[in-house]
């Protein structure tokens, strides 16, 4: 479906518009200097942009006014098979759904699987290293998170596949395509529905985990546990694909930098490596979520009424002068970076530790075999449509010096 070009971003943004996909920092400086909260009719309800970082972090922490129940923007609204909780979630209900998901993506958890996805990202690199080019984004990024949620939820790897178009369809094609967002959310609801009833609890993996834990002395009703797995699925793969994806375009496109991250890993420097991975987070932030007004209020001047919807764009905070100076340029070795790449208050993502540990393996291993490329000249890159941003396709030259 066409759909008719932006002519005022204040009144009628659209994140979905080719200029936004192409290049989004330069629409939100230029909004957050003339009208930092912008607004539009062109998706169900009305949808408000906040674009400075202390307007996000406010509705991030008011959960009495912004309500999580719905956290995609949509022309329409649609009613997924089930809520996908804790995401979906406000209080009370909220933290006795999240409580039994942070001891699997603790830092200790997380460090158990840092073995796998090493191994998986080298079988990856190694299989394109010796090629004069390569795509980036499809052959390496795009697998990465998906082979370790495979691994973690005790599933097929050759599922995988079968994931990135769930996810293709649901995050962005399904933008626009109502039913097709719906026939990919019921596919993943009875995916998991099957693998659910099929598993005995107890299980070493993240299914078998779920359906033994007892939150509360009470164990989790199943539908919850099928949501739960929907929402770890799409919500742990397309963000770090995006991240991953987008990290590579950076450090294919600032030589200075590529060789400062490289030379970083090599020698062990893991103190610049965290703040690299840091600022690299800051500058390219895959994710905006949405949030429903629940009662009238006041924000910015802006008068939202209850019903209307809010894009929480932690990206645009992620580049506000007022807390990062000079937004626009990476600076690998920023010191003060109170980034919010993974959200603020109760919905902070608690798959950060997992997600901050694949970027980290991935740029490792790919820089320690591929340490010079670049983008193909003449081939374009193109990115994501949506509220999920990152390339998908990326075409990389491979210059050798592995």
């Amino acid at each position: 479906m066409s759909r008719s070009p932006v002519e005022d971003w204040t009144t009628d943004f659209d994140h979905t518009d080719p200029r936004w996909t192409a290049d989004p920092y330069t629409l939100w400086s230029e909004l957050r200097r003339t009208c930092p909260i912008a607004h539009t009719d062109r998706f169900q309800d009305g949808v408000w942009l906040p674009t400075r970082y202390a307007d996000v972090r406010a509705i991030a922490y008011d959960t009495e006014t912004f309500s999580s129940r719905r956290v995609v923007i949509r022309d329409r609204k649609i009613e997924p098979p089930h809520p996908a909780p804790p995401i979906t979630s406000d209080p009370p209900d909220h933290k006795r759904l999240r409580l039994p998901l942070l001891p699997p993506f603790s830092l200790r958890s997380v460090a158990k699987l840092e073995p796998f996805t090493r191994a998986a990202c080298e079988e990856l690199v190694n299989a394109l290293a010796d090629g004069e080019t390569c795509d980036g984004a499809q052959q390496y990024a795009q697998h990465v998170p998906v082979r370790v949620m495979c691994h973690l939820l005790g599933v097929p790897a050759s599922d995988g596949e079968r994931f990135r178009h769930w996810i293709t369809e649901a995050l962005q094609e399904g933008i626009h395509d109502m039913p097709r967002a719906l026939r990919a959310l019921q596919a993943i609801n009875a995916y998991f529905r099957e693998k659910v009833e099929a598993c005995p609890g107890g299980t070493d993996d993240l299914i078998g985990y779920l359906l033994a834990v007892e939150p509360e002395g009470r164990k989790l009703d199943r539908d919850d546990i099928v949501a739960i797995l929907r929402l770890l699925m799409i919500a742990g793969i397309d963000t770090t694909w995006s991240a991953i994806g987008s990290c590579l375009w950076h450090l294919a496109t600032h030589v200075d930098d590529r060789r400062t991250l490289a030379a970083a890993f090599r020698d062990g420097d893991t103190r610049a490596v965290d703040t690299a991975i840091e600022e690299l987070l800051r500058a390219y932030a895959p994710v905006a979520m949405a949030r429903e007004v629940v009662r009238d209020t006041e924000l910015g001047g802006c008068p939202m009424k209850a019903g209307s919807m809010v894009l929480l764009s932690f990206p645009a905070a992620n580049r506000d002068p007022e807390v990062f100076p000079d937004p626009d340029v990476v600076r690998l070795d920023r010191a003060e970076n109170p980034h919010v790449a993974f959200g603020l208050g109760i919905h902070r993502c608690l798959g950060s530790n997992l997600a901050r540990m694949e970027l980290r393996t991935a740029l490792d291993v790919w820089l320690a075999r591929i340490p010079e490329f670049e983008l193909v000249p003449g081939e374009p890159v193109t990115w994501s449509e949506g509220t999920v941003r990152g390339p998908r396709r990326l075409p990389l030259r491979l210059l050798g010096g592995g």
